[in-house]
């Protein structure tokens, strides 16, 4: 298991994101990486992002879903090989073959929303991404959704009830708005000191530069504003 990363006081480092995004749990881990080797403290969260808004509440069959997307499930087999070597290299066991329903995102990312509240929020994302591409469950489904909340030390009772409703659906999609007018057309998507963007699952040292030129700017301003 890769140690969790908490949030508090530090560099921020905002992560937009989609838990069906199988390069999202990629740079996740990358993240791991590179914050185990920061010189400095990082404030790290999760932004939500929708890769398929179009999918309805129920999610899709998978192989129908694939078909339409890649134009059949053997073409991509063909463009998931290069995921699942690159998850290998990241210790990651995709299980592209147990999943039977693409979900809609939208009440995964409110979980997600709430997780921080609780101070769990890495560890509801991480076991939304093993749920979804090692063991297949359907991330789409509320009582899913609220065995992982439990999994992660939440009330599972209070966010049954909070999924049951609307509660927060509409902040969601305003952030997910907010990210595509930022510029954001492609996950995952780092946002390092609220000023520097690195695109993609990319390796821990192209993160610890971002890290090191937010810290850097942000140390300037700083001094400026004390002067």
């Amino acid at each position: 298991m890769n140690e969790t990363i908490l949030p508090g006081a530090g560099l921020s480092v905002d992560i937009v994101s989609d838990v069906m995004c199988p390069w999202c749990y990629i740079g996740k881990r990358r993240l791991e990486k590179a914050a185990a080797r920061a010189e400095m403290p990082l404030d790290i969260r999760w932004r939500p992002y929708q890769l398929d808004p179009t999918l309805p509440p129920e999610g899709k069959d998978r192989q129908v879903y694939l078909s339409e997307k890649f134009g059949s499930p053997d073409r991509a087999e063909e463009i998931y090989a290069n995921i699942r070597a690159a998850g290998e290299m990241e210790k990651i066991a995709f299980a592209f073959e147990k999943i039977e329903v693409s979900p809609n995102t939208i009440d995964a990312h409110r979980l997600i929303r709430w997780a921080a509240g609780a101070g769990v929020q890495d560890v509801v994302v991480e076991k939304l991404f093993s749920a979804y591409f090692v063991e297949g469950r359907r991330i789409g489904e509320a009582a899913v959704l609220v065995e992982i909340a439990r999994e992660a030390g939440m009330d599972g009772d209070l966010a049954a009830s909070l999924l049951a409703g609307e509660a927060d659906r509409q902040k969601v999609m305003e952030e997910i708005d907010l990210a595509r007018q930022m510029g954001v057309t492609g996950v995952p998507t780092f946002i390092v000191g609220g000023r520097y963007a690195v695109v993609g699952a990319q390796s821990p040292e192209v993160l610890l530069e971002a890290f090191t030129a937010a810290a850097a700017a942000q140390n300037a301003n700083d001094n400026v504003a004390a002067e």
